[in-house]
């Protein structure tokens, strides 16, 4: 039997980058040649739980256009990639029937469903290594552990701490090299909308987030909302604005599928106050990444308990088995006109406002008094920008049972009145 050649392989999961990827980086230092892999998991499009899909149209359809702009982009480095639709083992498995696999370069993942993924590999593959960084993140984990020993509960604690003297790494110099080695050629499925089990649709007008997904997309946006606006001097006034595109930044769609880093957008940012103004609206940008950055380390400490239903700080928590308050809270038919509006916003678009996240969930959580893991199963369906470790920690923030178990209730009606004042969100939303 004529011996299989080596290769290794790069497999992209929620890190569909190639400025600041580190995985790229270090497997084009190998002496190796390489394939950059790809999977669309049939399993997961076709998953339920609570009645809701996984993934709904919305982030279907930009994670396809992300791909779409990492496949342009590899191709630009002369890199081969392999796109499929099916079982990630599957997959695995024919590569290595082809070929023996020394290396598999991954970011690092911890919450169930991607570790158990990578066990089937394991167990596919036994004899490859695996190098996986943790690039999902701000502060790496060896800064993070060298200044606390355990990640506090409360927010405050963990940002003053670790920004006493906060060291972020540089950006890795992936954006520039090329693949040089020997081409392995592979065959890509033709995936579309369809394959993956919706309807093609036309997005909605009144979306405060029209954009589409990909690397390119997200540094125009990250140039437009720096450089062409200098929308970033004026970030902290206007994060909490409800219509239009511009009231705050929306890396975070790209973000979670790491079309663009987290330590890109703060080196920009640093840029910027070099270059333009330092000021809170600057800092308040850090700050949100900061805040992304605690949600991970908690689900990195607490492991499952983030999906629990009495969370990661065991209180206890009573809810009722409304069905028909469920519908209607998804339908935007519930007795609050606020909730309603930023509720059919995201059944429409796929894109809620922070305001109107907190708002919506405090309302299932504490005046419908509805099992806040189906809540949070919803928004894992229907958002654009949805991950596990900010979707999970913010429920159980506000469900009380996370990061902070005071009995948090907001008023939507108070907060209609602060941030829908004149009712410009509502009308757009309600109208109909």
């Amino acid at each position: 039997m004529p011996k299989k050649q080596k290769i290794n392989i790069l497999w992209f999961t929620k890190d569909l980058r190639t400025r600041d990827s580190e995985s790229l980086y270090n497997i084009l230092q190998e002496d190796l040649p390489f394939l950059a892999v790809y999977v669309f998991d049939a399993d997961f499009f076709q998953q339920q739980q609570f009645g809701f899909k996984k993934i709904g149209k919305f982030r279907a359809k930009f994670l396809l256009e992300s791909i779409d702009y990492l496949k342009q982009n590899l191709s630009g480095k002369n890199v081969p990639f392999l796109i499929k639709y099916g079982n990630p083992e599957d997959v695995f498995r024919e590569i290595s029937e082809e070929f023996e696999i020394v290396k598999i370069f991954c970011q690092e993942e911890w919450t169930k469903e991607e570790t158990v993924m990578q066990t089937k590999i394991r167990q596919i593959i036994p004899d490859a290594a695996w190098e996986k960084p943790y690039s999902q993140f701000l502060v790496h984990p060896l800064f993070v552990f060298k200044t606390l020993n355990k990640i506090p509960m409360l927010f405050t604690t963990f940002r003053q701490k670790i920004e006493k003297n906060l060291l972020i790494r540089p950006e890795f110099e992936s954006e520039n090299l090329m693949y040089n080695k020997e081409y392995i050629v592979a065959e890509s499925d033709e995936i579309s909308l369809e394959t993956l089990g919706f309807e093609d649709f036309e997005p909605d007008k009144r979306s405060a987030f029209p954009f589409s997904g990909g690397e390119d997309t997200a540094l125009k946006r990250l140039h437009y909302y720096f450089r062409e606006t200098q929308s970033l001097s004026k970030y902290k006034e206007t994060r909490n604005g409800l219509s239009g595109t511009d009231y705050s930044s929306k890396f975070s769609p790209w973000l979670s599928d790491g079309s663009i880093s987290a330590v890109t957008i703060y080196h920009e940012i640093k840029k910027y106050e070099e270059e333009s103004e330092a000021n809170d609206s600057t800092y308040w940008l850090i700050f949100e990444l900061l805040w992304r950055d605690f949600f991970r380390y908690i689900s990195l400490q607490h492991k499952d308990l983030i999906f629990r239903k009495n969370g990661i700080n065991h209180q206890k928590y009573f809810y009722k088995n409304n069905e028909e308050a469920i519908q209607k809270w998804k339908d935007g038919k519930t007795n609050s006109d606020f909730v309603n509006a930023n509720m059919l916003e995201l059944k429409n678009t796929g894109w809620m406002s922070n305001r109107g996240r907190q708002n919506a969930a405090s309302y299932f959580c504490k005046i419908l008094k509805q099992d806040w893991k189906i809540g949070a199963a919803y928004f894992e369906e229907m958002l654009i920008d949805y991950d596990v470790h900010s979707n999970y920690g913010n429920w159980m923030y506000l469900a009380g049972v996370g990061n902070d178990n005071r009995n948090r209730i907001f008023n939507p009606e108070k907060q209609a009145e602060m941030y829908d004042p004149n009712e410009e969100f509502r009308k757009l939303w309600l109208k109909e």
